[in-house]
Order: structure tokens, then C-alpha cells, then sequence
């Protein structure tokens, strides 16, 4: 389950970031400075982080609301939530 308004903010984020990406791409194909490809990489980076924050909201607001409401859900979100900062951490 999706909250709209966070599922069109992600849509509209992950378009940009296709758009940069598709930038980025063309870029090295026209062998363009390596600063520039540089920034042009971590301003997707960037991006990236954003939609993630996105989506990181819409299941707290979601999906671990739900579940913490009873023991076993309670459980599963907070292994979730621990696998998922792990992996940001890497």
C-alpha cells in the first residue's frame, strides 16, 4: 500500500534521476572531463538518496505502522528496518 502523494514524488524523483542517468551516459560516450562526469555521477548519487528517503517514509507510514500494531509484525519491521540500515551503511 502506497500513500499517492509519496508514490507520485517517487515516480517524478525517479524519472529525473532516468534523465540524469540517460546525461550521464551520453556524457561518457562523448568522453567528456572526468570532473564533470564526477559530478554529474554523485548529483545521481544525491538523487538516488532522495528517493530512497521517499520510500523509506511511505513504509514507516505504511507498512511498519501496520505492522506494529501487533507481536509478530512488530518483529518482522524491526529486522527490516535493522537490514535496511545495515545495507545503507556499507
Amino acid at each position: 500500500m502506497l500513500d499517492q502523494q509519496l508514490k507520485n514524488r517517487a515516480i517524478h524523483r525517479a524519472k529525473i534521476i532516468r534523465g540524469q542517468f540517460d546525461g550521464l551516459i551520453k556524457a561518457i560516450e562523448k568522453e567528456t572531463y572526468c570532473p564533470e562526469l564526477l559530478t554529474q555521477s554523485l548529483s545521481i548519487q544525491r538523487s538516488l538518496k532522495s528517493l530512497d528517503a521517499f520510500v523509506l517514509e511511505n513504509h514507516l507510514r505504511t507498512h511498519v505502522k501496520h505492522q506494529m500494531k501487533n507481536k509478530i509484525g512488530n518483529e518482522k519491521a524491526i529486522k527490516e528496518l535493522i537490514a535496511i540500515y545495515t545495507l545503507s551503511n556499507k
